[in-house]
């Protein structure tokens, strides 16, 4: 008819289906329909796989995560802090087993750490990234000294941060000479002598300022018993940090070609540092979580040091100058050694002896006006065995970088060095023990 309505043109997905579906003289079913949920399921599921797509938000927290905690094989370790937390309110009687337990759990929060700060130093420039590193890179030893004075520690504060310069020269860069020694047998290893030179001289300008006060104490020829050193210890606190933060500025800014790498190594430097991980921000979230986590595990373990020592029978000297310094010093001491290894020793001598020259013109100044703000009265009296022993120290080291060159025996004979320190001060009864 005329006035019929013709019945709507097929498309051809619609046509195959019906002429492949309908047998020859039966009506055609009606056209199947694609339901919309299907749309819905298959658009949610590609929202939720780009929400986890590496360049996403959320992606971008997994894969700092991953880089972060499950990277780093040292990180199986992480779970003796928990442990250490629950032995702690469970059984107060442990304090041995709970001092291990943070001491071992803090040993790979302190690498982490040392980790973040390198990935945000790529970010900035060389002079934050050397503030940074003089921050961040001791953290460990900061936060754990600041809890001890928090609670009038001062010895176990002094000897901890004796103990790290100590580690650093001798276990550190001993360990880093010998295996770089091993590696490369064949010839010596050779490294800036320039920048060892000055880092010699700042040591021993810590030394005399370390020197002045327990030799004013035990001549007894204070102006005012009692204060005249504590007052001399702030003054001369005040100098050393000016002297960092010129060395500081000397190293980074005016005479940056005095520190430049011996050979081809300054493309190699320029290489590491250009291996960025994780973004900056990342970095500082990292740095932030990680220090509350080693501040919430430096109260246990300060908290469990006389404790660790009456139930492990060892001398509180021994535990301050040797084990807790083993925390602080784990990220140095495997990237020294790695650094060694590969014949970059510049970069070796920067982690080992530059530590060392943080710790004796940063952070042992900054502790004593730190306690000077608690009203805790930090000074710069070592003792005389202490003393003594950091300066012998330092004129072992220095003797040992005066001609530029390192080899299996030089790292060798620091280690041996250490083990002498070590058995010295197991066997040392601290003269202010009784007194405290």
């Amino acid at each position: 008819m005329m006035g019929a309505e013709k019945p709507p043109a097929l498309g051809f997905a619609e046509a195959d289906e019906l002429e492949l579906s309908s047998p020859a003289g039966s009506p055609a079913p009606p056209p199947r329909k694609m339901h919309s949920l299907d749309f819905e399921h298959i658009g949610s599921l590609a929202a939720v796989a780009e929400s986890l797509s590496p360049g996403s938000r959320w992606g971008r927290a997994l894969t700092s995560v991953r880089v972060v905690i499950f990277q780093a094989r040292i990180n199986v370790l992480l779970p003796f802090g928990p442990l250490a937390i629950m032995l702690h309110y469970l059984s107060g009687k442990h304090q041995g087993w709970v001092f291990l337990f943070s001491l071992i759990g803090i040993t790979p929060l302190a690498e982490r750490l040392g980790y973040a700060t390198e990935q945000l130093a790529c970010y900035t420039g060389p002079t934050v990234g050397g503030l940074l590193n003089a921050t961040f890179g001791n953290a460990t030893e900061m936060i754990i000294s600041i809890y001890a004075l928090k609670n009038g520690m001062i010895r176990v504060v002094q000897q901890s941060l004796l103990g790290s310069i100590l580690s650093n020269m001798l276990l550190v860069l001993g360990c880093a000479f010998f295996a770089g020694g091993l590696v490369h047998s064949d010839r010596d290893q050779v490294f800036n002598k320039a920048s060892a030179v000055v880092n010699s001289g700042l040591l021993l300008m810590a030394v005399l300022g370390l020197m002045f006060p327990a030799v004013l104490h035990f001549t007894h020829s204070e102006a005012q018993y009692g204060k005249s050193e504590v007052a001399l210890s702030r003054f001369s606190s005040c100098i050393m940090l000016v002297a960092y933060a010129s060395y500081l500025f000397f190293q980074l800014k005016s005479h940056r070609s005095v520190y430049s790498p011996i050979g081809d190594e300054e493309e190699a430097i320029e290489d590491e540092e250009d291996e960025k991980e994780i973004t900056q921000w990342e970095a500082i979230c990292w740095l932030f979580i990680l220090t509350i986590w080693i501040s919430v595990l430096s109260g246990y373990l300060v908290d469990a040091i006389q404790g660790a020592s009456d139930s492990l029978n060892l001398p509180v000297a021994f535990i301050s100058v040797i084990l807790l310094p083993i925390v602080g010093n784990a990220a140095e001491h495997a990237s020294a050694i790695m650094f060694a290894m590969k014949n970059k020793l510049d970069i070796t001598l920067g982690v080992a002896i530059g530590s060392s020259t943080q710790i004796s013109m940063f952070v042992i100044p900054f502790c004593v006006v730190i306690g000077w703000m608690m009203g805790q009265e930090m000074d710069l009296n070592f003792q005389l065995f202490e003393t003594a022993t950091l300066f012998i120290t330092v004129l072992v080291v220095a003797f040992m970088l005066q001609e530029g060159t390192s080899n299996y025996f030089k790292g060798l004979m620091l280690i041996l060095c250490y083990l002498i320190v070590g058995a010295s001060f197991f066997v040392h009864v601290d003269p202010d023990a009784n007194e405290n």
